[in-house]
């Protein structure tokens, strides 16, 4: 087995993110306060209540990548990497409570409008939610690209969700404002509430797929047969089982050898097989079985069955 540590430049900018994810969800949940206050604006209130929930679920994930990323112990021997999808399921049912609370405000604003003051406050605070919705967001990106994290992949989806639900508050506090259309600004708030609904349960999907111990997406499984097997030696890979968990890649294999060689040279076409994974998968944790081709009886119970169905 060979497994490899999240490198300490992946883990600090993680932890970066998370931090700076932090730090801009209490600016704006400041600003939006100040704006809402003056305002009495329902499309506000949904996205102060947005970022109120968003701060809890970047104090969650800023939590989680620190504890996922701690390396293998005694009492956890695969890693700590399934607190990110813990803290995943956390952040979708935080933002569905949130949907469906500014939902109910919604819908009684539109049964019964009201006019928005101070409507220029809400657009300019709107308007810089967006932009520092999208730095984080382009931050994000380019750390979940490195990292592969469900937590961090959490709350990208969650920033997005929030990135389009800043545009439609926008919309509905500038028609208010200076088009005296009192409606459009619940109805801008009812379609955040959909929005932030709708995320969550994309959010709770993924989390659920890692918690099962789904398996990686095809292209993956391809691509950990093609470089496994890339030596002629290593004839063929079968039960081939894998799994994702924070920042972690969980592989386990067959592998089929030729029957008349040393243990010595089994052991060498493994490493090196282990290694080519390594270069692809950098945080895996690596398990290849030999098996003697032609000559393996059939072995593995139950897990070997399921994976030949």
């Amino acid at each position: 087995m060979s497994a490899s540590a999240v490198s300490p430049a992946i883990r600090t900018a993680t932890q970066r993110v998370a931090m700076f994810s932090v730090a801009t969800s209490t600016l704006l949940i400041i600003i939006k306060a100040i704006a809402w206050q003056a305002s009495s604006s329902i499309a506000l209130l949904a996205s102060l209540s947005d970022s109120v929930l968003d701060l809890m679920a970047s104090l969650i994930t800023l939590f989680a990548v620190r504890y996922a990323a701690e390396p293998p112990d005694a009492e956890h021997r695969f890693g700590h990497g399934k607190a990110e999808a813990f803290s995943s399921l956390t952040q979708a049912g935080l933002v569905f409570a949130s949907g469906a609370l500014i939902g109910r405000e919604a819908i009684a604003a539109l049964l019964h409008p009201r006019p928005v003051d101070h409507g220029l406050a809400g657009v300019a605070v709107m308007a810089i939610s967006i932009v520092l919705t999208m730095i984080l967001i382009t931050a994000q990106t380019r750390v979940l690209k490195a990292s592969g994290s469900i937590a961090i992949a959490g709350d990208r989806a969650h920033y997005a969700a929030d990135l389009a639900a800043n545009a439609v508050a926008l919309l509905g506090v500038g028609a208010a404002t200076w088009l005296g259309v009192n409606w459009l600004d619940a109805a801008a708030g009812l379609a955040v509430a959909l929005w932030l609904i709708w995320g969550a349960i994309g959010v709770f999907r993924e989390a659920s797929h890692q918690l099962m111990d789904r398996e990686l997406p095809e292209e993956e499984r391809a691509r950990i047969v093609e470089l496994a097997t890339a030596d002629p030696r290593l004839l063929g890979v079968h039960q081939l089982r894998t799994r994702a968990s924070g920042p972690y890649v969980h592989m386990q294999m067959h592998a089929d050898l030729a029957a008349d060689i040393s243990l010595a040279e089994a052991h060498q076409i493994m490493v090196a097989a282990e290694n080519r994974l390594l270069e692809a998968f950098p945080a895996a944790d690596i398990l290849i079985h030999p098996d003697p081709r032609g000559l393996a009886e059939k072995h593995g119970g139950m897990f070997a069955a399921a994976d030949e169905g």
